[in-house]
């Protein structure tokens, strides 16, 4: 009641705010108006607007205009490829504020540890993590992860502050079969928000998923299926990560009238690509100077994520509010010039005060050493099924070509752009190896390999040489996880990942100048590719069609079923 009666009295001005943003103008997300004067806020919380206050302390913001903090609705902060701590000092100062992450990378690896070390790091970070709790651990029973989460698992997780309920339910045939297992997890969470994942449905079976209770989806790829989702009352999140890039096909039907129920999400993006680009901030520009109106892309961009996971204290700068507010010199550019997460400045100061939590998932790479002869692949049939990659997307081609056995195996191919790819089992459960044909790397020479491998976070390893994979793939081992460029028997560039295979203890600013040198290395294979390294790993995801790779074979996802 204290605190109450402390917010109501600033609010009034009877005793000065705690803190007072003076000189700017906010954007009102509800009319489209801009408001004159200050901003009043005690403690973590807005208590007034559209007045003038006296404050304790004073933020000159003359010339700004002040937004609502954005929310990224949907990502894997591990695909960042840093801790959540150095994820928190990346992107902040680019407005974004909430983060609603799906840990299941690393639950694939160390299961309940990993949820729980992202539970402990969002209470000390800057911006607010949301940590939702992982629906699919492994998202198939087609791969081989590091562990396993059942029903009882995610009720051990429970009722930790940063939740908000189920995440990505990956496993749509199970929903829509009525799998035991899957039910049980949705009965945990019947009621509460639970977050979807199910790319290309329609029809009766898109109404049997949604009857589950499932309201948000990032999968749609083109405007007919985002459509339809709307229409069966799902928020569509529209997804422009480092690999998968929806901005540009969903942008028509980001509207005033369709805004509501459009939110915006990465899923995911590298220090990278958000130093050379942004983060929400760069969806934001993109969708507006499409056309897109102004109030509909603020809206998606804050509003509109917070009512769609019933985050009702945050997405407007209101009184009793969170204050959670971005400035920026202009709309259009959203030229992010000063952050706030809860009332506090998110600069160095803030990110130097936090505590952190010791990292979690070390020497987590336990795959058998491969040798050249382990990357070959037999058949006595000359037609081959090939993954087709689409740039840009995490779907791919199911291709078939004729690749004839020599001496009994199918060998890579540069000059028809075939090159071999291989899922190595790196938890130490079975020693799986899988291989198959991919299209689309353009590799002419050498190796990749990561075990950033969704979702079972195995290696995946693409070449046209076999020695040189198996150098690449032993490199992981040594490194405990990470990238690797081979040529020539030479390791050409690394990036290590030691942090259960997926993320990296070192500062971002140094990750991104890895990344740089491995797409360097990766460029004088030949590959042809804007994001190598994670187009691989979403070759190994078999919850996203057509054609995928796990350590168990090749999996034809429209059927959901191994095919060799």
């Amino acid at each position: 009641m204290a605190d109450m009666e402390r917010r109501i009295a600033q609010g009034r001005g009877d005793v000065p705010a705690d803190l007072v943003l003076r000189g700017g103008q906010v954007f009102d997300l509800i009319t489209g108006a801009m408001i004159a004067g200050d901003v009043a806020i005690c403690g973590d919380t807005i208590v007034g607007i559209g007045a003038e206050y006296e404050g304790r302390a004073v933020s000159d913001v003359a010339g700004l205009t002040l937004v609502p903090g954005f929310i990224d609705t949907h990502l894997h902060i591990e695909s960042s490829l840093v801790t959540p701590f150095e994820f928190d000092r990346c992107v902040t100062p680019h407005g974004v504020t909430t983060a609603i992450c799906d840990p299941h990378e690393i639950a694939n690896v160390l299961g309940p540890e990993g949820i729980r070390y992202f539970q402990a790091a969002s209470e000390h970070t800057v911006m607010d993590i949301k940590v939702q709790l992982s629906s699919c651990v492994p998202s198939t029973d087609m791969e081989t992860s590091g562990a396993e989460i059942g029903a009882d698992d995610l009720r051990a997780v429970m009722g930790h502050p940063s939740g908000i309920g189920l995440a990505e339910v990956m496993n749509y045939p199970g929903v829509i079969h009525r799998d035991p297992g899957m039910m049980a997890k949705l009965a945990l969470f019947e009621g509460g928000h639970m977050d979807g994942h199910c790319p290309q449905l329609t029809g009766r079976d898109l109404n049997a998923y949604c009857a589950a209770g499932i309201r948000t989806e990032h999968e749609a790829t083109t405007p007919e299926e985002a459509l339809e989702k709307l229409q069966k009352g799902m928020r569509v999140l529209i997804r422009e990560g480092s690999v998968s890039k929806d901005l540009h096909a969903l942008a028509p039907l980001l509207t005033d009238v369709t805004a509501p129920y459009m939110c915006l999400c990465t899923d995911d993006r590298n220090p990278l690509d958000i130093a050379e680009e942004g983060h929400l901030d760069h969806m934001i520009r993109e969708l507006i100077a499409m056309g897109c109106p102004v109030l509909a892309a603020y809206r998606a961009a804050s509003l509109s994520g917070a009512e769609a996971f019933g985050l009702k204290d945050r997405g407007l700068i209101a009184p009793g509010r969170r204050a959670d507010i971005v400035a920026v010199g202009s709309l259009a550019a959203c030229d992010v010039r000063l952050v706030f997460c809860g009332g506090v400045v998110a600069d160095d100061a803030a990110f130097a005060a936090r505590c952190e939590v010791a990292p979690v998932g070390r020497h987590s790479v336990r795959a058998p050493k491969v040798t050249p002869q382990d990357f070959r692949h037999g058949g006595n049939r000359a037609e081959t099924d090939v993954i087709g990659i689409i740039e840009g997307k995490i779907l791919t081609e199911h291709l078939h070509e004729d690749i004839v056995p020599v001496d009994g195996d199918k060998r890579p191919d540069a000059t028809r752009d075939l090159a071999r790819i291989a899922v190595i089992e790196r938890h130490g459960r079975n020693g799986n190896i899988a291989t198959g044909f991919v299209r689309g790397f353009g590799m002419r020479a050498g190796a990749i390999a990561s075990t950033v491998c969704h979702d079972h976070h195995n290696i995946a390893c693409v070449g046209v040489d076999y020695a040189d994979m198996a150098l690449a793939a032993n490199r992981l081992g040594e490194i405990e996880g990470g990238f690797a460029v081979v040529r020539d028997g030479a390791v050409l560039a690394e990036l290590p990942l030691p942090v259960a295979g997926l993320m990296s203890l070192e500062r971002f600013e140094v990750v991104r100048d890895r990344l740089v040198d491995l797409h360097a290395a990766a460029v004088s294979l030949g590959v042809g590719l804007r994001e190598p390294f994670l187009q691989l790993a979403f070759l190994a995801l078999p919850v996203i069609p057509a054609l995928k790779i796990t350590d168990r074979g090749l999996v034809d996802v429209t059927r959901f079923e191994i095919i060799g």
